[in-house]
């Protein structure tokens, strides 16, 4: 949740994710943080190298979560989530990330320790995560199969 907040601070997001909005926004601070702007040996240089990375790195993050985005791709989403078993998931603070057997790999934010370890103490896996986790939280795909 920390990392949705940053992101969306960076980028003047109130509530909902609007790519429109989010994209004059994303073009507005690369223009501002390019770091061809600056002159080599200029001390803002490497700070706008830093703040351009970050930039790319929240657009493309706040895309991935924005309304539209789960839209075009629920239909995909639903699939993997009714088909595919978990195949592995991770746990770190309030992030679980679960990979399917598809090797789909998906976020979901704001899970605390203690409904991850109800999951990892349930007697079936993929329901519980059905019932719990996927209709409960923020997330977002994170990695897709690849195609090859």
């Amino acid at each position: 949740m920390k990392r949705i907040n940053e992101y969306k601070k960076l980028f003047g997001v109130e509530k909902e994710i609007d790519l429109k909005l989010l994209k004059k926004s994303y073009r507005n601070l690369v223009k501002e943080w390019h770091p061809d702007k600056f002159q080599d040996g200029d001390i803002k240089q490497q700070e706008a190298e830093v703040q351009s990375r970050r930039i790319i790195d929240g657009y493309h993050f706040l895309v991935s979560m924005a309304p539209e985005t789960k839209e075009k791709n629920l239909e995909t989403y639903t699939k993997t989530i009714t088909k595919e078993a978990i195949a592995d998931y991770k746990h770190k603070g309030l992030l679980l990330e679960v990979t399917f057997t598809d090797d789909t790999t998906y976020e979901y934010f704001g899970v605390t320790k203690s409904v991850y370890i109800k999951m990892m103490n349930a007697s079936n896996l993929n329901r519980f995560a059905r019932r719990s986790i996927y209709p409960k939280y923020t997330y977002r795909k994170s990695k897709g199969a690849l195609v090859g």
